[in-house]
């Protein structure tokens, strides 16, 4: 039982500082790490994803210099040939500092367990430490995927395989718990102010915005049309950005990282949600959202791997289930529009990372108006 595992994990009564996450390593590494010295530790911040800091600690005992590595992306894992090489994933340990109020976004302990769930299946890295805005947890060796590598051949496979493989997991929720996306939607919905404090944010994002009664009117309505669907409901990682996925090119094999909203959820948000993410972060461009043709040999990738169990080959997929699954992925992207831009409201008012929420909440709202009707018309196969 995760819930019992997550006692064995040691926990310190700790508060990093965004200014001093070096400092506050130390002090966790001193603890999971007691025979590091503290002169031998070499420090690179990571910056992760747009809510947390992240930063990799080296062990590095025989190197005199402090030298600042070569260029790495968002996790810890250098984009390109990795400088790190010379040290073995057990001298490395990383350190998650959470941003400023994502406890309102997030529950932390349903994350811890679901850390150590996934980690006993050979899904998630393991967890050294928690301390009371952050956790520690193992290194994994790769590069996150971008825009470009998430379509190449040798890499979305995987991804749709690791995925299906989640979904197998059994939860350890009760299943009366009910899938996570609309009482996360509307767990946002009630933190979104009436008011930004900030007036410019105010401004900015009521031109863009309907108030939230209307929002809640929209979603609602959304969902119902969604249940009709009948997607089922799996364990799911629901945040699977580009930057929450490695890419192990010598071992070939992706690692799936951030378990912070991960829960029991519809199987097509997951995916669909997957699919939004191929248009970037940092330059949002829609036209990189996957074709039908590509969607429809990752489905069914997909799918072999969700209908595979330990003692059974993969069963053969059709085509029915190829583009029933099409349809309910693709209207679920709408929902996956919806609550990153609602979350974007909230982190606009909350938020001390400098990050302009309010234009990728805007980014993400216009993207499910422009696309609404167009997925809605989509029709299941009989």
């Amino acid at each position: 039982n995760s819930r019992r595992m997550a006692n064995t994990v040691p926990h310190l009564s700790l508060t990093i500082g965004e200014l001093a996450v070096n400092e506050g390593a130390i002090e966790v590494l001193k603890v999971i790490r007691p025979h590091w010295h503290t002169s031998d530790i070499r420090f690179k911040l990571f910056t992760d994803g747009i809510t947390n800091k992240l930063v990799g600690c080296f062990n590095q005992p025989n190197q005199t210099d402090n030298a600042s590595s070569n260029q790495s992306d968002s996790n810890g894992q250098s984009s390109g040939s990795n400088p790190l090489d010379t040290t073995t994933n057990k001298d490395v340990v990383l350190v998650r500092v959470y941003g400023n109020k994502t406890d309102l976004l997030i529950d932390r302990r349903k994350e811890v367990e679901n850390i150590l769930l996934l980690h006993k299946h050979g899904y998630a890295p393991a967890l050294y430490a928690t301390f009371d805005n952050g956790l520690a947890y193992a290194y994994e060796a790769g590069v996150t995927l971008t825009p470009h590598t998430c379509q190449e051949e040798r890499v979305w496979p995987l991804v749709a395989r690791r995925m299906a493989q989640i979904h197998k997991v059994p939860s350890n929720e009760p299943a009366r718990q009910g899938p996570a996306l609309p009482a996360k939607v509307h767990q946002f919905l009630q933190l979104v102010p009436e008011r930004f404090s900030d007036p410019t944010i105010n401004d900015r994002v009521w031109e863009t915005f309907p108030c939230a009664s209307e929002l809640r009117t929209e979603f609602d309505a959304l969902y119902a049309r969604l249940l009709a669907l009948n997607s089922p409901i799996v364990f799911c990682h629901n945040d699977l950005l580009l930057g929450n996925v490695i890419y192990n090119e010598a071992h070939a094999k992706v690692t799936f990282i951030d378990y912070e909203y991960a829960a029991l959820n519809h199987q097509a948000f997951d995916i669909g949600n997957h699919f939004t993410e191929f248009a970037g972060v940092d330059e949002i461009d829609y036209e990189r959202y996957p074709s039908r043709e590509f969607q429809q040999r990752w489905l069914r990738e997909y799918l072999m791997e969700y209908g595979a169990t330990d003692d059974a080959p993969p069963p053969s997929v059709t085509d029915n289930e190829v583009e029933r699954l099409y349809v309910q992925v693709n209207q679920y992207a709408l929902a996956s529009h919806f609550l990153w831009a609602v979350w974007a409201l909230v982190q606009a008012e909350h938020s001390t990372i400098d990050f302009d929420y309010v234009r990728f909440g805007a980014t993400r709202f216009l993207e499910y108006r422009r696309k609404k009707e167009e997925f809605l018309r989509l029709t299941l196969p009989e």
